[in-house]
């Protein structure tokens, strides 16, 4: 069920217009407590503290809108060399205890179910997504009202929170370098509530929000993502500019204004039918192209070229499903992660079914693409060597 948190519950609470609202309004839902509870325990997060090297800033306390020094509630260890920040318990307590909130970043790459719902987020609105993790004890509130330069998704899986969305400021859809342009937050609130386990609520890019705890533990999680901007389309082309011959000349400064004007106006045609040739759609299928994998191993098989059982599971490995394409010789062809790989055609009908599973037996895999069984298994050792599917040992039988 964690994996399918927001394909499958999310968009059943909320509607099939999700996507289309998504930069534009706030969104609630109320997906039950027994819906996000996988995602993350107090005991989990205890063997995370435990077993993870964190560190400032990775791991960090606020209170009433300032950072705690690290020097609160963390100690050197290790040599003055190679000393590190090593957070100590008793310490970690205490500043919670006196309503400090601590902020975790990247969790979804330290707790597998986080990552798993993640990804799923990720294949939904196929943007990069980040999850941070928030827990404060008390009434009190690590960050003072402030807006986000990315869309989030906030997850109440403990305790209450008390949320205001006062919508967007005085400059709509900022970004990051926008922090220092008078960006000044609108009167009043379009939604306010409380929080409970297993509650979503959808905060766009730029809308100013205010949090405070109610009294009781809270812990929440909040996948943030960036979209694609126009500026990010604009970007773009900058790469394609070197292959333009007159973008490349020197610009004619000792020309007369007549000439200038004339070499101005070129440049401007250059440039436009570069952007009409490398549209919107070619941009978004060449982002989705370069979307990044998560970092995953697949000992042994990977290495000893061991063939997999019926009964072992087989994981895709991209997040998004890349397109397939047919070469010239007949095989096929697909780019993950902004690497091109080039396949047999018996390759396709299996990367076909393992684009819409994601995850089967070998067995399965094999039955459902109509593959023989012996063909499915040369082809997995080879997709799993190039990093594309993940191999892992099957159920062990009752």
């Amino acid at each position: 069920m964690t994996d399918r948190l927001f394909t499958e519950t999310l968009r059943a609470a909320v509607g099939d217009d999700l996507l289309a609202r998504l930069s534009s309004d706030v969104l609630f839902a109320d997906l039950g407590a027994e819906t996000v509870r996988p995602l993350l325990t107090f005991e989990a997060l205890s063997d995370l503290l435990a077993t993870r090297p964190l560190e400032p800033p990775r791991l960090r306390l606020h209170r009433r809108g300032a950072p705690v020094p690290p020097a609160r509630y963390t100690e050197a260890a290790g040599s003055s060399r190679s000393a590190r920040a090593v957070v100590r318990p008793d310490a970690l307590y205490r500043e919670l205890r006196d309503g400090a909130s601590l902020v975790l970043d990247a969790v979804d790459r330290l707790h597998p179910p986080i990552g798993a719902a993640t990804d799923d987020l990720m294949r939904l609105v196929r943007e990069r997504a980040q999850v941070n993790l928030y827990l404060i004890w008390g009434d009190s509130h690590g960050f003072d009202t402030h807006w986000d330069d990315h869309d989030t998704f906030i997850v109440q899986v403990a305790g209450t929170k008390s949320w205001q969305v006062h919508g967007p400021g005085s400059r709509r859809h900022p970004m990051k370098v926008d922090s220092d342009h008078g960006h000044t937050p609108p009167e009043g609130t379009v939604w306010e509530g409380v929080l409970r386990p297993g509650q979503v609520l959808h905060v766009p890019r730029g809308w100013w929000h205010t949090v405070t705890g109610t009294g009781d533990v809270s812990m929440h999680l909040t996948f943030g993502f960036t979209r694609a901007t126009g500026i990010d389309w604009a970007r773009s082309l900058l790469d394609r500019l070197h292959d333009v011959e007159l973008l490349r000349r020197d610009l004619p400064r000792f020309a007369t204004p007549d000439e200038r004007r004339k070499h101005h106006h070129e440049l401007v045609r250059q440039l436009v039918d570069l952007a009409e040739r490398h549209d919107l759609d070619a941009f978004l299928a060449e982002r989705d192209a370069r979307f990044p994998r998560r970092q995953s191993f697949a000992l042994p098989w990977a290495v000893d070229d061991a063939e997999p059982a019926p009964g072992t599971v087989v994981e895709f490995v991209p997040i998004l499903a890349p397109p397939l394409e047919r070469t010239e010789d007949g095989g096929v062809a697909l780019t993950v992660s902004g690497r091109r790989y080039r396949l047999p055609a018996v390759a396709e009908p299996l990367l076909t079914e393992l684009a819409a599973e994601r995850t089967l037996t070998v067995g399965a895999l094999a039955e459902r693409s109509g593959t023989p069984l012996p063909t499915a298994v040369q082809v997995l050792r080879a997709l799993v060597r190039h990093h594309l599917v993940l191999l892992r040992p099957g159920p062990a039988a009752p």
